[in-house]
């Protein structure tokens, strides 16, 4: 395909100061595919989402979807 429909790149958020949530992730999802994001509790998956869906900002890194 080549081309990415949702881009994510060492995507970082700490929580008050001191609870990382998430440290430097990165993926990339191709236009048309279906990707499944899991993992144990208080892994990051929500806050991975809500950054996507700009609920929240990251501390650091870059989250891009492309429409």
């Amino acid at each position: 395909m080549g081309e990415h429909s949702v881009i994510v790149d060492k995507l970082v958020k700490i929580y008050g100061g001191s609870v990382r949530a998430l440290n430097g992730i990165s993926f990339k999802v191709d236009r048309g595919s279906i990707y499944c994001l899991v993992g144990p509790n208080g892994a990051g998956k929500t806050t991975t989402f809500r950054i996507l869906s700009t609920l929240i900002l990251p501390t650091s890194g870059l989250s891009l979807i492309h429409i």
